[in-house]
């Protein structure tokens, strides 16, 4: 690979070859970066629904005077 890397201008190595392969390969990069960024959204939103679900749980049933010592 250096032997076929050594002949070419610079700007072929650090200008040309990334240009090539961000236009080959872009698509599969957004696509995917797509899904890191949709995953931890839902992720995020899960927390934040289960969080919300503990919170009106906790505030309508009272928990501080409870007779029953349900702890989990």
């Amino acid at each position: 690979m250096r032997e076929i890397l050594a002949d070419v201008p610079w700007w072929v190595k650090w200008v040309a070859i990334p240009v090539i392969a961000l236009v080959v390969f872009g698509g599969f990069l957004l696509s995917l970066l797509g899904f890191l960024v949709h995953l931890l959204f839902k992720v995020l939103l899960f927390v934040a629904l289960v969080g919300g679900l503990i919170f009106l749980v906790r505030k309508f049933t009272g928990h501080s005077s409870s007779s029953s010592d349900g702890k989990w």
